[in-house]
């Protein structure tokens, strides 16, 4: 019984010294933590769950109390796909994507390196579409694996995929590459606070 108690005055110590941290996270992602009930219909929905440290339904629960350090570190965040099926199933219309988009970026402003590598090779898929218009996966395992200093990673695939022509050596750009940036520079605009139809 005493080590319950012990345990009980920890969460409470933590929810304590974390709440402005909830308030701020419950602020930029439009989440309030308090609506949701652990239904578990987001976990059982995520088509991701399996890699997961952390269900969305413990995320949620963590955020409750005030579990800080350790929702900054979970890799649940950064595996995060926003396909929303937790927020279309969620009967309190929990918006589960955009508090998973804020965490991340907490995470960041943080130094925390969990996610980094995720975030790295995000931003060099975003990239490569930008660029070309489509992907080009060899200039995308190329830069991660330099980027992120991991030189010989799956070097071994390399040359049978080529051979069996499921990477291209160079990129293919696509036929409307204006289309594209249109829809970057929109979404550039509308992070920023613009105004986009």
């Amino acid at each position: 019984m005493e080590k319950v108690r012990s345990n009980l005055i920890s969460l409470n110590a933590a929810y304590a010294e974390n709440r402005g941290f909830i308030e701020e996270i419950r602020r930029e992602s439009g989440v309030n933590e308090k609506d949701c009930y652990q239904c578990g219909k987001c976990s059982a929905g995520c088509p991701v769950a399996f890699a997961m440290d952390y269900m969305p339904r413990q995320v949620i629960r963590m955020l409750q109390l005030g579990m800080k350090e350790e929702l900054l570190r979970a890799r649940t965040i950064w595996l995060c796909v926003n396909c929303v099926a937790c927020y279309t199933r969620c009967p309190q219309n929990i918006d589960l994507p955009s508090l998973m988009e804020t965490l991340r970026k907490k995470s960041l402003e943080n130094g925390i390196s969990t996610g980094k590598q995720i975030k790295l090779f995000g931003d060099l898929f975003l990239w490569s579409v930008k660029t070309f218009g489509r992907v080009f996966e060899l200039g995308l395992i190329l830069g991660f694996n330099l980027k992120s200093k991991q030189f010989f990673k799956d070097a071994m695939l390399g040359l049978p995929m080529l051979s069996r022509g499921k990477i291209s050596i160079l990129p293919h750009k696509i036929s409307d590459g204006g289309a594209v940036k249109r829809i970057f520079a929109r979404a550039q605009e509308a992070e920023l606070g613009g105004d986009v139809p």
